[in-house]
């Protein structure tokens, strides 16, 4: 059996798999859990950032305005499923992550700047004050992800080259760095494949470590007639090399089927981008955007993914 490497989350936010469902992963039942009535003069709430703090939970969320301005703001709730959004905004930008690094709460977002996108950086330790550090790149790029520890005395960075438009391709690379300021030893990752992820991946949450290596769970984007279609996938990464990827689904774990999920100002999306994992019970719960509108919210445990991507293995070839 697989375990989770890490914390307790009591009250993580959960409901047990529908009696009959075959799948690895099931939708909240009443989601979506966020939506643009969440704030005022919002025009959608969508990728967020989640973490545990306190007796609760904090989060930063994607918030575009009226005026279609991409913002982020803070959020907090007791269960992780009723928030309360801040309407103060920290930073411009989009697609937010958060992690715990020590005592310190870090942030990465897709940072807006004149030359094009960043992915910035910045850390708090109250979700109030916010310190933020130097981009980790030159533009462009997007999915910017920090893996919730040092690895081998570094800090560790996913991230996609892209360029300014809506990238027609999407390879995920990976960097180190000493301090949070410089950053090199760049590695690949991975690239999309055939079908489902044909044209682009990017990173989702915060890495998940476990006793099978780093769970990563990441977005995968199929070009049909329609356009495109973003859905979740998953793989498992080397727990001293995460550059090195030792099992890969060959099929997703979550896609765009309901409504909430086809309608909305993009539609077709689901785009994970933040993850609880509960070292107690092996239970895991997933926070996405749907249709880049509204929050939807996802469960899965350990072993139920664990188990899909070594039976549906793209390196085994199973």
């Amino acid at each position: 059996m697989a375990e989770i490497i890490g914390d307790n989350i009591p009250n993580i936010p959960w409901r047990d798999k529908p009696e009959g469902y075959m799948y690895p992963v099931w939708r909240y039942s009443e989601n979506p859990v966020i939506t643009r009535d969440n704030l005022f003069m919002a025009n959608s709430i969508f990728n967020c950032a989640v973490v545990p703090f306190g007796e609760g939970f904090k989060g930063v969320f994607r918030a575009d305005m009226r005026s279609r301005d991409q913002t982020l703001v803070t959020g907090s709730s007791l269960d992780g499923i009723h928030w309360t959004l801040d309407k103060k905004v920290i930073f411009r930008g989009y697609d937010p992550r958060l992690c715990k690094i020590d005592e310190k709460y870090y942030l990465s977002w897709v940072n807006l700047t004149p030359h094009g996108t960043t992915i910035g950086i910045a850390y708090t330790e109250d979700f109030a004050d916010w310190t933020q550090l130097e981009d980790a790149c030159y533009p462009v790029a997007r999915n910017g992800v920090l893996f919730p520890r040092k690895i081998n005395g570094e800090y560790v960075l996913l991230i996609r080259p892209c360029d300014r438009g809506h990238t027609p391709y999407g390879d995920i690379f990976l960097s180190h760095s000493k301090d949070l300021t410089y950053w090199g030893k760049h590695r690949f990752v991975m690239s999309p494949v055939k079908n489902w992820e044909m044209t682009k991946v990017g990173a989702g949450p915060t890495p998940i470590e476990t006793s099978e290596g780093w769970l990563l769970f990441y977005h995968g984007v199929l070009t049909s007639c329609n356009g495109f279609t973003y859905s979740m996938g998953a793989a498992l990464l080397d727990i001293n090399e995460p550059w090195k990827v030792i099992h890969r689904a060959d099929s997703y774990l979550l896609a765009p089927h309901e409504t909430y999920e086809l309608v909305g100002d993009v539609p077709n999306v689901v785009f994970p981008c933040a993850a609880l994992a509960d070292a107690g019970t092996g239970r895991i719960s997933v926070y996405y955007g749907a249709a880049d509108t509204s929050v939807g919210l996802a469960f899965t445990t350990i072993d139920d993914v664990v188990d899909y991507i070594k039976e549906n293995d793209l390196i085994t070839g199973k």
